[in-house]
């Protein structure tokens, strides 16, 4: 579960005018909850959402981390279901479920199989309507524990973690709802009492402030009566009134700086207060946003990536929440780059975006791009689901979707000079400078040190559990029938696989395909056999440095080419590497199927080598692997797996290699690693979505003519053995305030028969929240924020 914010209505705009609706029916109960029924029987199963009009903006200074503290504590057991039993039911019966808090809204969701509808209905209702009779001194405890250890894994522990709060803390006055972060203050919440936490449950979780949506398989007129029979009698809070815009205005730039303890480069931020969500300058805003920061022409990166060579990212966006919103550029520097001379270069990029502007073009190709995200942001019903909660909840009606996205087409260059020049030229700004400790040098100038306060590491103590019958039996609230009593499930019902179809291409290429038409989308990728074990073990990184050189122009076209050519389709392409192979993938509207596979395959057949951006590349791998090195989660796995494979085995090491390997790797090795080991004898495709198999095949077809077969060779490597006796290692993180752990040894490859068996058998284990050793560590003893387990394997033991 997240406390951070629940953005499931960001980037879901339309490139060309659509037409598209997601077909529902809305009605009230009595009680105020607001129901929406979206039915889509492409598969038999059932999304329940509930979102509660209640995040941390409702909270009061002094108060704060309440609604965070219920996304966990509604989770735990309600009037007449025991402890834990919400994950047990949801997951017994096959679903998956989670929760989210964030500055607006508290969100609560379950996907389930179609017969476990009227049993998800049950467990909410009773979560929301006869929860208070379990909020005890002892579950409060319990879960004060598990946000402390969210907070140290999310905030304290991790480079960077207190950025957000130092923003916040000083672009909004001390009342202001945004001052304070989602997850709060642990102090405000050692501080409260039962009868504080009680009240606000009391106040914001009540059916009136509420909406449920259920979309999926479904009977409606069964799934009617069963919202009536369990949501229908509970008691509706005392109304509150809806939030109103609150924005912020900064008399003065604010500066401040803080020195992280986990930071190896220091970061950059200036905030500028804009406005809040469905504001008509809120559209424009976010474009401003991409046209400053999104690709190889935008000004930020010309600047600060290209020609000073500052950082290897420079991105900006626009936030914009209920009340108010921000416009925020954010810049991680590459080591010893004063942010003095980072803040510089922004305004230099500002004062170019000023003087070259930017055409019709680049204005549509933005635009493009987001017609694809629209489509992707409802292609399951969960997603959906979301959506219509979203919508309906703060714009009133789920048909606002649609308004939203025209919103955006209708945003003119005119439009976007004009927020610029109002609210970032020459305005106010909060300025933060995140610096390595012990490199003051680098903090911009003219800045304050800020006041974060760290938590005081302290010896351990046994926390007390917050198990079923330890407290003393609250009065229970009544109902007009019994409601202990869990409905039973229908048959299961039966899948439809979808039908997959196969070819094998003269050259070895082997293409698997689904073909389903929900929606105007479709999904290739293409893999090669590979990956971090065709690496040379003394320049390891070069697979990996490869997927990033390749989508960086090609023969016939440049970098910043390619990178329109892809955006101007609204597609998607991305190459990523993994310890057993290299896979390409691509993403787009049916009908930009041609012209996307023709860039796809002049990425895979004409690569550029370009040596000034593998120069870039190189510098900016070598970037990230300095900033995982004081990462406590990933120099944990780093050590992990040195000792359980062994210095000798190619896979003790990390796909994107060392410091020391990298610096040895030249673009020759690349083309070398090329020549070698992209073969269709060792590729696959998979194509799956609105594209038939004829089609399909007869597109493909070119990759047999213009590849060629190889053979590639594979290293053999000697599984190592596991140790006669269990082995201790420590690595010492200083002013870390959390441990990472990791116990483990060489198990299975997944080609082993007792792979998926272990699998099954892992899933109660550690597999889930609901696994005994995630039970055990957080819900009974609030040792951490979770546990897992997992078998992680290839056709190599993992």
């Amino acid at each position: 579960m997240s406390c951070a914010a629940v953005a499931f209505a960001a980037g879901l705009f339309a490139a060309e005018k659509s037409t598209l609706k997601i077909a529902y029916e809305k009605y009230q109960l009595k009680n105020g909850l607001e129901v929406i029924l979206h039915e889509d029987k492409s598969d038999p199963i059932v999304s329940v959402a509930i979102l509660y009009h209640v995040g941390s903006n409702r909270e009061e200074k002094g108060r704060t981390g309440f609604a965070h503290l219920f996304e966990h504590m509604l989770f735990q057991e309600s009037q007449h279901v025991g402890q834990d039993q919400f994950f047990r039911k949801i997951q017994g019966a096959g679903g998956e479920l989670n929760g989210g808090t964030s500055f607006d809204n508290t969100i609560y969701y379950e996907v389930v199989p179609k017969n476990a509808l009227e049993m998800c209905l049950w467990l909410e209702a009773d979560r929301m309507g006869y929860l208070l009779p379990t909020v005890t001194a002892e579950a409060f405890a319990n879960q004060q524990e598990v946000v402390q250890n969210e907070k140290r894994q999310r905030v304290d522990n991790v480079p960077y973690g207190h950025t957000n709060y130092v923003i916040h803390k000083s672009l909004f006055p001390e009342t202001h709802p945004y001052n304070w972060q989602v997850i709060g203050s642990f102090e405000d919440l050692k501080n409260a009492t039962l009868e504080d936490v009680r009240q606000f449950f009391i106040k914001w979780y009540g059916p009136n402030n509420a909406t449920l949506v259920i979309a999926g398989d479904y009977d409606r007129a069964q799934t009617k009566q069963w919202v009536e029979k369990y949501f229908g009698e509970l008691q509706p809070s005392a109304p509150v009134p809806e939030p109103k815009p609150s924005p912020v205005a900064l008399d003065k730039t604010k500066r401040a700086f803080h020195e992280d303890n986990f930071a190896r480069s220091p970061e950059l931020t200036l905030s500028f207060p804009t406005v809040q969500n469905f504001h008509k300058d809120a559209y424009a805003l976010d474009l401003l946003a991409d046209l400053l920061s999104d690709g190889k022409k935008a000004p930020l990166y010309k600047v600060i990536v290209e020609d000073r060579k500052l950082a290897p990212s420079a991105p900006a966006f626009q936030q914009s929440l209920e009340v108010t919103g921000y416009f925020q550029f954010r810049v991680r520097a590459f080591p010893d780059k004063s942010l003095t001379e980072v803040e510089k270069a922004v305004h230099e990029a500002l004062a170019r975006f000023e003087k070259e502007g930017f055409t019709d073009r680049d204005l549509a190709r933005i635009k493009a791009k987001t017609e694809t995200n629209f489509y992707n942001g409802i292609s399951s019903i969960l997603n959906k689901s979301f959506q219509l909660a979203f919508y309906n909840e703060y714009a009133g009606s789920p048909d606002f979707i649609t308004q939203d996205i025209q919103n955006t087409l209708a945003v003119t260059k005119e439009d976007v000079w004009r927020v610029y020049n109002q609210y970032i030229k020459g305005k106010n700004y909060v300025l933060t400078s995140f610096v390595p400790k012990g490199k003051l040098d680098l903090v911009a100038e003219n800045s304050e040190r800020f006041p974060v306060v760290e938590e005081a590491i302290a010896p351990p103590s046994e926390t007390k559990t917050a198990q079923a019958g330890t407290s003393a039996p609250r009065e229970k609230l009544p109902s007009s029938f019994d409601r202990s009593v869990e409905p039973a499930k229908g048959p299961a019902p039966q899948i439809a696989v979808p039908q997959i179809w196969t070819h094998t291409f003269k050259n070895g290429l082997r293409v698997y395909g689904i073909e389903h038409n929900e929606l105007p989308l479709i999904e290739m990728s293409l893999t090669l056999k590979g990956g971090l074990l065709l690496d040379d073990p003394n320049k390891v990184g070069v697979a990996n440095l490869m997927t990033d050189i390749m989508m960086e122009g090609t023969k016939n076209k440049t970098p910043q080419e390619l990178e329109e050519a892809i955006d101007e389709l609204g597609s998607n392409i991305r190459m990523s590497t993994s310890d057993e192979a290299i896979t390409i993938q691509a993403n787009m509207l049916a009908t930009k199927l041609e012209p996307t596979f023709a860039l796809f395959q002049e990425i895979l057949l004409e690569p550029r080598w370009d040596e000034k951006e593998f120069a870039r590349i190189k510098q900016e791998t070598i970037e990230v692997i300095n900033r995982r090195s004081v990462d406590p989660a990933a120099v944990a796995e780093k050590v992990h797996r040195k000792l359980v494979y062994g210095k000798e085995h190619i896979l003790s090491n990390s796909t994107i290699g060392t410091t020391a390997s990298v610096e040895q790797i030249m673009i020759g090795d690349l083309k070398n690693f090329y020549e070698r080991n992209y073969s269709p004898a060792v590729s696959y495709v998979i194509i799956t979505g609105n594209v038939s198999k004829d089609k399909a095949i007869k597109l493909l077809a070119s990759l047999e003519q213009k590849w060629p077969a190889k053979e590639v060779k594979f290293k053999e490597y000697t599984v190592p053995q596991a140790p006669a006796k269990p082995q201790l290692y420590f690595v010492d993180v200083p002013g870390a305030k959390q441990s990472q752990i990791r116990i483990g040894y060489l198990a299975l490859p997944y080609t082993h028969p007792d792979y998926y068996p272990a699998t099954v058998m892992n899933y109660k284990l550690g597999g889930s929240f609901n696994g005994i050793l995630n039970l055990i560590l957080r819900e009974e003893k609030g040792y951490t924020y979770g546990a897992r387990s997992n078998f992680l394997a290839g056709v190599h033991p993992g």
